[in-house]
């Protein structure tokens, strides 16, 4: 089993940074495809950005690129979401997620995943 445990949310006015991190316990995920959802209220959870074992591929949501980066550190089992640039509708609860294996593209899909976290809240003020 995995436990998944996110830190670092909290409330910034736009235009301000905040970096996420996803610390991983009960075995290494250091061979995981590691990933960021959220969830604001009434919507979908939705993907964000996604990394692959080796850090060398990641993959963002279209209105995140160029603002948020997504990285990890193996040794540390650590995943990060590193969120430049906030606006208003990035709000909302992000879910770190990881699985042992996804095929394709299934990385955008939140059934693609094995384990999650219980998310940390972001709020952008305007």
């Amino acid at each position: 089993q995995v436990q998944l445990v996110e830190s670092g949310g909290g409330l910034v006015q736009a235009g301000g940074s905040l970096r996420l991190s996803c610390a991983a316990s009960g075995r290494t995920v250091s061979t995981y495809v590691m990933g960021w959802f959220r969830q604001a209220p009434g919507k979908e959870r939705e993907f964000v950005a996604a990394i692959n074992w080796s850090g060398g591929s990641t993959y963002y949501r279209d209105s995140v690129k160029g603002r948020f980066t997504i990285s990890r550190d193996n040794p540390e089992n650590t995943v990060y979401l590193q969120m430049n640039s906030l606006k208003p509708e990035d709000t909302a609860v992000y879910y770190c997620t990881g699985a042992a294996r996804i095929l394709g593209t299934y990385y955008l899909l939140p059934t693609a995943y094995d384990y999650w976290g219980q998310g940390t809240q972001v709020t952008v003020s305007s």
